[in-house]
């Protein structure tokens, strides 16, 4: 009999594969945001394993995310049409797909090696340091490489990303950051998260599992990077920067570090609440004197100060993460 956890999993791809085979009756607008939520959920939590399970703090996912999605562009845009012709409907071109989100997540995780390797012996603000100037490294490349688009990025990259493709490689994530975790091996990431000293001296590599941490988490921000340029159909360096990584921070802070559920909900409701504050400046409140009530436009105007303000709230109430009990140390991030 499956485990449990391959059970849930393959739930979860057959709900993917409904949701994508009714995704052509679907309003285009909740595509677009059911698809932000599903890439958000894969970041989240693939950083989840890094900030939250392992005990570091990176501020360098966006990088990642954007070696990722110009690597799978690139090969999809350039190399495609020569393998395929300018047919983008068929086997072919979907397994080319594949193999092209495959190969940006695997030259993330060779770059998430390359720099973790010799950084990941810093700790705490430090090892932050070196992960944002990694991500701005990054970006700087991008802007500087002619043949992908310089500071104008790329345009024209094939709609390949669907609803199915972006929640099974959810799913994926889930079940592969859960599942290193909860195994022998993931007890060493808990173990490096509590007291890396105490870690050390019971045997535990715990520079190794700081880098493993590191590359698997990589991996899964190329993945999400893929995806998103296959949906956004354009990418360009700024769609990577230092602000893209904060988000990604905060929905695991939000979520509660090392808590894999809650990372989960923070991503979706990060993802929904601009929207709902986008809807909610469309409606007026009644108020005396004025036939047209009291118009909620301003909303809309005021989002980021209201984003942030929503944000300050939860993080007062809830500082430990909405979906964690115990209280978060006052000496934690």
């Amino acid at each position: 009999m499956l485990p449990y956890s391959r059970i849930l999993l393959l739930i979860a791809l057959v709900l993917s594969g409904v949701l994508g085979f009714a995704q052509d009756r679907i309003d285009a607008y909740f595509v677009d945001v059911l698809t932000r939520i599903g890439i958000n959920i894969v970041l989240a939590v693939s950083l989840n394993l890094i900030n939250g399970h392992a005990g570091q703090f990176s501020l360098g996912h966006a990088g990642f995310m954007a070696v990722g999605a110009y690597v799978a562009a690139a090969l999809t845009m350039f190399a495609g049409p020569l393998l395929f012709g300018s047919s983008a409907a068929g086997l072919g071109p979907t397994l080319w797909f594949l193999f092209a989100l495959f190969a940006g997540g695997a030259i993330a995780a060779l770059a998430g090696l390359v720099v973790g390797a010799p950084s990941l012996r810093l700790k705490g603000d430090y090892l932050a340091i070196v992960t944002l100037g990694f991500g701005q490294i990054i970006a700087v490349i991008f802007r500087n490489i002619e043949s992908l688009g310089g500071a104008l990025g790329l345009n024209g990259v094939p709609a390949q990303t669907n609803l199915f493709w972006v929640f099974a490689a959810a799913a994926v994530t889930i079940y592969t950051v859960t599942s290193i975790v909860n195994s022998t091996y993931g007890r060493g990431f808990l173990a490096t998260h509590d007291d890396e000293v105490a870690a050390e001296a019971m045997g535990i590599d715990t520079t190794r599992c700081k880098i493993v941490a590191f590359v698997v988490g990589a991996f899964f921000a190329g993945i999400a990077g893929g995806l998103y340029g296959h949906f956004n159909l354009t990418i360009n360096p700024k769609g990577f920067d230092f602000t893209r990584s904060v988000e990604i921070v905060v929905m695991v802070i939000v979520g509660g570090m090392g808590n894999t559920a809650g990372v989960i909900l923070a991503a979706a409701l990060l993802t929904l609440l601009p929207e709902g504050l986008r809807v909610l400046a469309g409606y007026s409140l009644p108020f005396p004197g004025t036939p047209e009530g009291w118009s909620l436009r301003w909303v809309g105007e005021a989002r980021p100060l209201l984003y942030s303000m929503l944000l300050i709230g939860l993080m007062l109430l809830r500082p430990q993460g909405i979906l964690t009990w115990r209280r978060r140390p006052a000496s934690a991030v």
